[in-house]
């Protein structure tokens, strides 16, 4: 399967004109070194630009228009994706969307269409759109190997680096970075309320899951991606609390003034538990798009 993959490399080279080339950070916590991938302070707060941009640039041909549905990260990202390369973009959101996320999508220049109660309703009738190209969230080999070239540089920048570690909704993420990581270890992390990709290991194939908890908004998929879950087979599957969550994205800010959202601290919380094998650790902080306050 990895064979059939599109190439990480080809994808950086697509994208390195857009994005930024997040910065890793060293440190020492706890008596432990570890390297910190401060990929929050990506375009749109989020890795997921990545994923976005090499979709539209690797396609077989420049797209008429480009149409998503979502309304967090994955939306803005493709908004903004697609503003960036001059397309028209559409997304399509369920009708409960924050009115704060609507007006960053809107403010991309993209044309925002409430459509129904559910995101799967919405993604329906984005997915209906003739003349448009589509861009999926995470299960699409394009976005899974944008989303690998996060991996791909912290690994350049930091070859002493052993295990990689990654917080997992969909999957797509976490694919990438098998796929960027140079064969090192990769460790998926999950809260123990989303926590489709453990399901699906577990059951041998991706599996309907519950959804709750602190970090729902951003990992809160029902299912793994098919194609994400035929990458992350052989990956280690590690669940934390909210309460481990919480903690390490205040010690985030306590220690190194990093604010993330509670998804961004997934990797950390296990970290910090434990649960990561390997002499040298790199925690991809993925995401900065909350209105949060640390806990007093």
């Amino acid at each position: 399967m990895l064979s059939d993959m599109p190439d990480v490399a080809a994808a950086a080279s697509r994208i390195a004109p857009y994005i930024r080339r997040t910065p890793v950070l060293r440190a020492e916590v706890d008596g432990r070194p570890v390297v910190l991938k401060l990929e929050h302070l990506q375009l749109t707060g989020s890795f997921k630009v990545r994923g976005a941009l090499n979709a539209l640039l690797g396609a077989d041909a420049r797209p008429e228009r480009v149409v998503t549905a979502s309304g967090g990260n994955h939306g803005l990202a493709v908004a903004t994706a697609a503003a960036l390369l001059d397309l028209p973009a559409t997304v399509y959101t369920p009708e409960s969307v924050p009115l704060a996320k609507a007006r960053r999508i809107e403010a991309t220049g993209a044309k925002l269409i409430r459509h129904g109660a559910t995101y799967a309703e919405a993604a329906s009738a984005a997915m209906a759109v003739p003349d448009a190209l589509y861009v999926p969230a995470y299960d699409h080999p394009l976005v899974i190997a944008g989303q690998g070239t996060c991996a791909a540089e912290a690994v350049a920048d930091t070859p002493d680096v052993d295990t990689l570690v990654v917080a997992v909704g969909g999957g797509g993420l976490a694919a990438g970075t098998v796929l960027g990581a140079g064969g090192r270890h990769v460790v998926a992390v999950e809260p123990n309320g989303c926590q489709a990709l453990h399901d699906a290991l577990a059951a041998g194939r991706p599996v309907d899951s519950p959804v709750g908890g602190i970090a729902k908004s951003a990992l809160g998929a029902t299912r793994v991606g098919a194609v994400p879950f035929a990458i992350l087979r052989s990956v280690t599957s590690v669940l934390v609390s909210d309460r481990q969550i919480l903690a390490a994205r205040d010690r985030l800010w306590e220690e190194f003034r990093l604010a993330v959202e509670p998804a961004g601290a997934v990797p950390f919380a296990a970290w910090l538990a434990g649960a990561v094998p390997g002499e040298l650790s790199c925690l991809v902080l993925c995401g900065a798009n909350t209105d949060w306050t640390p806990a007093d």
